[in-house]
């Protein structure tokens, strides 16, 4: 008799029954989502329907920063980069964190002290499985990116906890 752990691997049963999400793993290539200011409103929001996200996101990517799921811990692509950079929302492109406010947490997500500006990222009171959490999302497309706990390092004391999938990676500019 076949058991469903034997198969798919009880983490996976685990993970899908939370809404957990396998976000940039190496076979799975995040698409990469130019900003469009077709869809932008008069305050510079991105307005798609849900439709037309499906189609710009990956199936993990629209879990997440759609459905407000969460990739499993160590999966992700940026959880242990050290690189210099910049990490934009991978749904529409807005600059949210820099490599300079990114520590370790030891919690495999980024996790970042500050965003780049403050008004790069909206919180919102997140009431789901039972406990209270502020969740974390872009200010242009309202993504969901991940939460905000107040065990970080200084000089805020926050961690915002991201999922890898919600964000892209840019290089640095070249220094002259």
């Amino acid at each position: 008799m076949e058991h469903w752990y034997h198969r798919s691997g009880a983490w996976f049963f685990i993970a899908s029954s939370l809404g957990i999400a396998a976000c940039q793993r190496p076979d799975v290539a995040p698409k990469t989502v130019a900003p469009s200011n077709e869809s932008e409103n008069k305050d510079g929001k991105i307005v798609k329907s849900e439709a037309e996200w499906k189609k710009i996101l990956t199936p993990a990517q629209y879990h997440v920063m759609r459905e407000k799921g969460t990739e499993q811990a160590f999966t992700g692509a940026y959880w242990n980069t050290h690189e210099e950079g910049v990490y934009l929302c991978a749904a529409c492109g807005n600059e949210l964190f820099s490599s300079e406010q990114k520590f370790d947490s030891g919690t495999g997500w980024p996790s970042f002290w500050a965003p780049i500006k403050g008004d790069k990222v909206e919180t919102e009171t997140d009431t789901t499985y039972g406990m209270v959490r502020t969740e974390v999302k872009c200010s242009r497309c309202g993504g969901h990116l991940g939460h905000v706990f107040d065990d970080g390092p200084n000089p805020t004391g926050l961690r915002y906890c991201i999922n890898s999938c919600s964000l892209e990676k840019k290089p640095p500019k070249p220094k002259k």
